[in-house]
């Protein structure tokens, strides 16, 4: 048995939470339209690049959470989930997922994306551990910030560590499947980095270092097959 390790957006969906929960806040009319799409559109876009502010972005991203009672909270991320999430779940995804589970792995999602966005996604594609960035939580109420370090980057990998401690898993023979170059030091920590529909940093770095390139698209994607693997 051996630990797969996920990414979600853009990984096991077909587009980034985070980004689309920012612009249904927009469509809901939540937040105000022309200042906050414009903030979320800059901050995917620097993430993209590689040069997000992580902790200026979940200050951005995580106010909405304090501004609001958490019953109404979740009355919109279910229907966040059930309108916005559930059409862009990807079937070769899952064969992927089941196909570990299947040999008896361990399954693990690691997001820099909040745990009150991801850990319902996660959950429909039945995957039982999840190491995301958590918004912190004080009397009934989200507060806009976070505890400990952010999911992101080299923290995913402070995250990650932390969880091997307490479970007594280990990276032996491990697996980690990423689209993004944000990712890069946890892909090369584990045994078997895979990039999915990787980002063109990624795509080349993947190449030089001669790491199998996998699509999860279903498009792409022959019936009975989880992805085109390339060398």
């Amino acid at each position: 048995m051996s630990l797969a390790i996920f990414d979600l957006d853009n990984t096991l969906i077909g587009d980034d939470s985070d980004y689309l929960w920012g612009q249904f806040l927009v469509d809901q009319g939540v937040v105000d339209k022309d200042v906050y799409e414009a903030a979320n559109a800059k901050f995917y876009d620097d993430y993209k690049q590689g040069t997000l502010d992580i902790v200026e972005f979940l200050g951005f991203s995580l106010k909405p959470l304090a501004e609001h009672e958490p019953a109404q909270l979740y009355q919109w991320r279910g229907q966040f989930i059930r309108d916005i999430i559930t059409p862009i779940l990807l079937k070769p995804a899952q064969q992927l997922i089941d196909k570990h589970k299947a040999r008896g792995d361990t399954l693990l999602v690691i997001t820099a994306t909040n745990r009150f966005v991801t850990e319902p996604i996660v959950q429909l594609y039945g995957i039982e551990h999840l190491l995301a960035t958590t918004p912190e939580m004080l009397d009934g109420r989200y507060t806009g910030k976070f505890i400990g370090a952010p999911c992101f980057q080299s923290g995913k990998i402070t995250h990650l560590e932390a969880w091997l401690q307490d479970t007594e898993e280990n990276l032996q023979d491990s697996w980690f499947y990423s689209d993004s170059h944000n990712d890069l030091p946890l892909l090369q920590r584990v045994a078997h980095p895979v990039a999915v529909n990787p980002d063109d940093k990624l795509a080349a770095f993947a190449k030089t270092a001669h790491w199998p390139v996998i699509s999860l698209r279903e498009a792409d994607c022959p019936t009975g097959h989880f992805g085109h693997w390339q060398k």
